[in-house]
């Protein structure tokens, strides 16, 4: 019986994994539901281990599914996500502006990061709870934007409340890593037929001395 056409198989062109993480409390949980469901609400359970949720998006005429897991950020945690690191194509890092402990750990996160990801993971510094009253922000956005500029990341300030840039936060990393992949294909496509070639031609000519060496 003939294989199902892969389009028949797949109801996407991209599967991309996504990681949420930061600090317990800074609104991890609350961007997730707004981006996947399109709601939120003020009486959060705090995520115990790991969550994930799936929204399939159209991007640059791909369908790209977005399979987002969401992190504890509790210490006592910290150990069960770090395995989530490594199928990461993309992570979320999250920081509160009213909450600024959570953003100076956004450098300890990225420490987690650089040992435990893939290196070639895109990453993304947001700085969460945009709405509140700016007598409450203590993280002004130049210090998070600077902070991006120092790790050469994109940053945007969210509120999973009123829905700001939330979208445009998910659109934005998910459309970099399908760009990554692109790349890395096309790049990779030619390299492959010119060893091919290369191949044969060893082959041809060295044959005799192949079986002869290596038998």
């Amino acid at each position: 019986m003939a294989a199902a056409p892969a389009r028949a198989r797949a109801d996407y062109d991209y599967l991309i994994k996504l990681l949420l993480i930061g600090d317990s409390g800074v609104g991890k949980s609350c961007l997730l539901l707004r981006f996947s469901d399109g709601s939120f609400t003020t009486s959060f359970i705090t995520t115990i281990g790991i969550d994930f949720k799936i929204r399939t998006i159209e991007l640059d005429g791909k369908r790209i599914k977005l399979q987002i897991w969401d992190t504890a950020g509790q210490e006592r945690f910290r150990t069960i996500t770090t395995a989530y690191y490594r199928g990461a194509m993309g992570i979320l890092l999250v920081y509160d502006v009213t909450d600024e402990a959570s953003f100076n750990n956004i450098r300890n996160w990225i420490r987690n990061i650089e040992q435990h990801a893939s290196d070639n993971v895109n990453k993304i510094l947001v700085g969460n709870k945009a709405d509140m009253d700016e007598s409450k922000r203590a993280v002004p956005t130049s210090e998070g934007q600077a902070l991006a500029d120092e790790y050469g990341i994109k940053f945007f300030e969210t509120s999973a409340k009123t829905n700001m840039n939330v979208e445009e936060v998910f659109f934005s990393i998910a459309r970099d890593i399908k760009q990554r992949l692109a790349d890395t294909v096309s790049s990779t496509e030619p390299q492959s037929i010119k060893i091919n070639q290369q191949d044969q031609a060893a082959n041809g000519g060295q044959a005799a001395q192949k079986s002869a060496c290596c038998g």
